[in-house]
Formats: structure tokens, sequence, C-alpha cells
């Protein structure tokens, strides 16, 4: 209901534009479509690769990996996935609701969304390179516990 409810508001304020000025209306969706068609191949690689472990990993494998049983190691192991993969937000949380379906934990799920969110190890040098080595191992391994204590939290506040 609230997707309708979404894309009735989106539909709307579209036409309340195209009303008001039909160029810049044109010219703003002729611009979401070019940034749609940069995202669109990050997000079907990822999807392919979602749809490839999803093919070779039954649900009781997720479940056993990173469902709720899996514990403090699951969480852990779903934080160091999370930290060394370098993918969007966009992609992110879709991946994270097919691994929820398939059996992982909320705690699991929040802890690889949130390190993957916060931690970037792939782009430590870079960091490295801008702030120098201190700062960037700081802020990286403080990233790292505060997405370790969101995956608790989640964890907690879904199982109350």
């Amino acid at each position: 209901m609230e997707t309708v409810l979404l894309y009735l508001v989106a539909a709307i304020c579209l036409v309340w534009s195209f009303l008001k000025d039909r160029q810049k209306t044109r010219i703003a969706i002729q611009k979401s479509f070019k940034a749609f068609e940069g995202i669109l191949p990050q997000f079907l690689v990822i999807f392919l690769l979602v749809a490839m472990i999803m093919a070779i990993l039954d649900t009781r494998t997720i479940s056993l990996l990173l469902g709720k049983s899996s514990g403090g190691w699951g969480v852990f192991a779903a934080s160091l996935v999370g930290a060394v993969t370098l993918i969007p937000g966009f992609v992110a949380f879709p991946v994270a609701a097919v691994l929820l379906q398939g059996g992982a934990g909320a705690t699991q799920i929040a802890a690889f969304v949130s390190s993957l969110m916060m931690v970037g190890v792939v782009t430590l040098p870079l960091e490295i390179q801008f702030f120098g080595k201190r700062a960037a191992f700081l802020r990286n391994s403080l990233a790292y516990m505060f997405s370790l204590i969101v995956a608790v939290f989640v964890g907690w506040v879904v199982n109350q």
C-alpha cells in the first residue's frame, strides 16, 4: 500500500512540475534517465552475483552461515565481508533483503550493511593519501566498532 502511495505522490509531483515548467521537467527527466543508465550496469552485475550465490547456496546454508544461530561468528563474518566489499548503498539494501529472505539473521545483515557503508578497506589507500595513516586507520577502526554496535542494537530491537 505504501508503495502505491509513494508512486501516486511522485506522479502528482511530476505532473505539477510539468505544468509549472515543461522545459525544466524535461531536462530533469533526461538527467534522471542518464543517472539510471549509469547505475544500471552496477545494479545488474550485483543482482547477477546475488542470483548466482543464491543458486549455489540454499536457504539452509545461508541460515547456517548468516542465520540467527550463527551467533557472534556470523556477525563477525558478515561485518568482515561488508568491510572489504565495495558496492553502492542502492545495491546493498536489495542484496540485504534477498539474504534476509534466504534465512540470514537481522543482526548479521545489519553488521554486513553497516560495515559496508562505514568501513572502507578497499578505499583505505586513497583515504591514507588524503587524510594520513593515523586518521584513516582511526576512522576505519571506529567505524568498524560502531558497525558492530549497530548490528547488536538492530538485533536487540528486532528480537524485542
